[in-house]
């Protein structure tokens, strides 16, 4: 089985640690094939840069279609997910995703846990998208600067672990999710340090990506997800272009 792992950030650096991390749960005869954007921002932390990280995500998708089987949007906030899952006929999980419907398995609420304040408001509306306010029981922020995307959970770890704490003993959180593809890894190594179980983003789609493999879902051919029909365009990769224009079978 291969599934690809998109990091929709330009960090190389955080790839490396998504598939370090994912490869601790994956089965055996599981592949991870990491694949960082060509262009975008290192991290993706607003909207605007969300939204730039979607349109990349979709034309990785297409550069490797035929090639996977199962490919994970591996940014926290699942920017352009939903697209995805229209244009591709593989199962395609969103880690924000994956880590929450994870964490209502584990937990009646969640709190979800992370290094940047201006990731909050993002985050907030991947949870509402997802249609789970319900279970979330905050969402907590470190509020400042760091030195390194690469690093940032090195340099975080301490404030982090209060953090998750202050979710359990002043939020009532059941489970904590470490949220960014730059944590990943992170809830390992400091599982004895906080009382709930944490959920680590990445380890939570490839287990979810397994499974969907294996269940062998078909594409949609009605409703929401089913493919659009075909339509001309301009400027964008080939392969994404010949996608969305039928052009690729």
């Amino acid at each position: 089985m291969k599934i690809l792992v998109a990091n929709p950030n330009t960090s190389a650096g955080v790839t490396d640690r998504l598939v370090a991390s994912g490869k601790l749960v994956a089965s055996p005869g599981t592949g991870l094939i990491p694949m960082t954007a060509p262009r975008g921002v290192p991290y993706i932390a607003t909207r605007a840069e969300a939204a730039i990280g979607g349109a990349v995500f979709l034309e990785m998708l297409a550069e490797r279609n035929g090639t996977c089987d199962a490919a994970i949007c591996a940014a926290f906030g699942d920017p352009a997910l939903g697209g995805a899952r229209e244009l591709f006929d593989f199962p395609v999980v969103g880690m924000a995703e994956a880590a929450m419907l994870v964490a209502c398995t584990l937990g009646r609420s969640f709190a979800i846990v992370s290094f940047s304040k201006s990731l909050e408001p993002w985050f907030a509306e991947i949870v509402a998208w997802h249609g789970l306010p319900g279970r979330c029981a905050s969402i907590r922020m470190l509020d400042g600067g760091f030195e390194s995307i690469d690093d940032v959970q090195n340099e975080k770890e301490t404030l982090l672990i209060d953090l998750a704490n202050k979710t359990v003993t002043q939020d009532a959180a059941d489970v904590v999710i470490l949220a960014g593809a730059p944590l990943a890894g992170l809830a390992n190594r400091i599982a004895d340090k906080v009382p709930v179980p944490l959920v680590d983003g990445i380890q939570a789609a490839v287990t979810m990506a397994e499974g969907l493999v294996r269940m062998k879902p078909r594409k949609a051919t009605a409703g929401t997800y089913q493919r659009p029909g075909p339509k001309d365009s301009n400027g964008l990769s080939q392969k994404l272009a010949d996608r969305i224009g039928h052009k690729d079978a």
